[in-house]
């Protein structure tokens, strides 16, 4: 603006020259107007009113950060500002796990008042410390609707900002992040050493106590109460003929509790956990890794393997399946028994002579688990259909979440090559040093404690520098592509399904469903991860948060062959249209 002025000034004093001089107060007058009339921009509207955030985490409630002294702060600010104060939101939550109700409960408050709102909070990293927030607040503030003022940093954050002041606030956000992610990898290295001398990090299993010893130390030890119980429980299912609802009977019978929560007894799913789980015999498992831990164990492998072949139905007589394939043919369980629910087809022959068939499922009876029921499988198949008609995701936002995912997937990409690129530049940094460190110390201008201390930490920084470098490399390369596949399989889900074969119906109700069970006529379901998450989502907000939630936490859900199984369904529906 300022060069299109002074070019403007100089073209006037050129034509000025050649002017009369009576006409010269005239152009100097019309001109000066022309260009207050340019340069005269509208006016914002201010926010006049005032929500108050404060927020703390158990962790910063003993650093001082109190709920108190921040509303003392924000109110005085408040005040210097003019600023109204609507309502005061105190929240008591991390920031960066789980879905934050407290936090979306107060942008429900603020989106429903007409007028724009300042939400005034004491630092940027009580409002947030991801970037998983920013498509939500940054919306609000391109409408107009909200600002955002920051006491200690002093930044106002509203619609017509300059970049320098945006760029200030995603750095501050950003060295926020950065500050739970160095938390984060100190955690790592703990855990990874807590692996390595085979120690568990969190709560011993049914049949084990978590105690302190005598160093002060949480340590684990047998449960000389229930331990028992728990080896006669392997026993008994390892010798067969035993399903899990009457393993529950006999938990019951002999009151063997769970040690936490209600203190109940031992539930259907909780005794399938404790059947699974290798820690009983000698082995923990992490992120589905077994390494041995230090403790006593209660069995041995011999029986864990034989209840894992009695779960798995190792030691029934082949069963040969009829000809006729069925949809939910080892899908289904009853959830009034825990039993697997089967089907049957039953045909009728008309006087015509024309033959009619049915398809049944067997399950049992909530109201009396002694009885028998039988349920249309087409009815069950239209539930399906209705679950799937739920995932369909709307033309033109599919196209906007696979353009995000692609943009998240760029950025991402490009922050790694930058860490790496400073990373191998401190690690040829540091290697130097190393070598000065060996002259100074022959030409004895330091002792060899200072030489020996200091290598030490510059080792030990390369080390960290070697883990990091190793992170970037196994970062995931297909989290696009993949989850661009699970998108696109989750909104066609319901066509292809529809025009696919029995054995393709049952691949892909297998591939998106996590639990099926049957509860009278009435099907119980868990999609697998991320589909319980793509249901939730009903528009672009709505699904940038949840992008930018699956990278940020690295949901485990890459390891499925989402592209491969995509491609297959896709060319299998094809080939059964035709």
């Amino acid at each position: 603006m300022k060069f299109i002025i002074m070019k403007l000034m100089t073209q006037l004093e050129i034509s000025l020259v050649s002017c009369k001089p009576c006409l010269r107060s005239s152009v100097i007058k019309c001109t000066m107007n022309s260009m207050n009339t340019v340069i005269n921009f509208p006016k914002r509207k201010e926010a006049k009113c005032a929500v108050i955030l404060a927020r703390v985490s158990s962790k910063e409630q003993e650093e001082g950060y109190s709920i108190d002294a921040q509303k003392h702060r924000l109110e005085t600010y408040c005040t210097r500002k003019n600023l109204q104060i609507l309502n005061t939101f105190e929240i008591t939550e991390s920031s960066t796990v789980g879905d934050r109700k407290k936090f979306m409960k107060m942008i429900a408050y603020i989106k429903k008042q007409r007028k724009p709102i300042a939400l005034v909070s004491d630092k940027v990293d009580r409002l947030q410390r991801s970037f998983r927030e920013y498509p939500l607040l940054d919306g609000l503030i391109q409408e107009g609707r909200l600002e955002l003022h920051f006491n200690t940093e002093n930044q106002i954050i509203h619609q017509t900002s300059t970049s320098h002041e945006r760029m200030m606030w995603s750095m501050s956000v950003m060295m926020a992040q950065s500050f739970v992610d160095s938390m984060r990898d100190n955690v790592k290295r703990s855990q990874e050493h807590k692996i390595r001398i085979g120690e568990w990090s969190g709560a011993a299993p049914v049949g084990y106590l978590n105690i302190r010893n005598e160093q002060g130390k949480t340590d684990i030890t047998i449960d000389q109460d229930r331990a028992p119980l728990i080896k006669k429980l392997f026993l008994t299912y390892a010798e067969g003929g035993k399903t899990l609802s009457e393993l529950e009977a006999l938990c019951k019978k002999w009151d063997l509790k769970n040690i936490r929560g209600k203190k109940s007894h031992l539930q259907r799913s909780h005794i399938y956990k404790i059947l699974n789980n290798p820690f009983y015999y000698g082995k923990m498992r992490v992120k589905g890794h077994l390494y041995p831990h230090r403790y006593e164990p209660i069995i041995s492998k011999e029986i864990f393997d034989k209840c894992q072949a009695v779960m798995q139905g190792w030691n029934k007589k082949p069963f040969q399946y009829a000809a006729k394939e069925f949809v939910f043919r080892g899908l289904l369980q009853c959830a009034t028994t825990g039993r697997t629910v089967t089907a049957d087809t039953k045909k009728k022959t008309y006087k015509s002579g024309k033959v009619a068939q049915w398809t049944y499922l067997r399950c049992w009876n909530p109201d009396d688990p002694e009885k028998k029921m039988w349920v249309r499988e087409e009815k069950i198949l239209s539930q399906i259909e209705e679950v799937f008609k739920k995932l369909t995701i709307p033309e033109p936002q599919l196209t906007n979440v696979i353009k995000y995912i692609r943009e998240v997937d760029y950025t991402e990409r490009e922050f790694v090559r930058r860490h790496r690129k400073e990373l191998i530049k401190e690690q040829d940094s540091i290697l130097a040093k190393l070598d000065s460190l060996m002259e100074l110390l022959l030409e004895r201008i330091i002792d060899r404690s200072d030489f020996t201390r200091k290598k030490t930490a510059l080792n030990e920084r390369l080390d960290e520098i070697d883990l990091q470098l190793k992170d970037d490399r196994n970062g995931d390369e297909n989290f696009k592509e993949t989850l661009i596949s699970l998108v696109e399989l989750s909104s066609q889900a319901h066509e292809l399904f529809k025009s696919s074969t029995v054995e393709q119906k049952r691949r892909l109700v297998n591939f998106m469903f996590a639990n099926l069970n049957l509860k009278g006529a009435t099907l119980c379901y868990s999609l697998k991860k991320p589909f319980d998450q793509f249901m939730k989502c009903t528009n672009d907000s709505q699904w940038r948060i949840l992008v930018n939630r699956l990278r940020t936490n690295s949901i485990d859900f890459c390891h499925i062959d989402a592209i491969t199984f995509y491609k297959n369904s896709l060319s299998n529906s094809v080939g059964s249209a035709d």
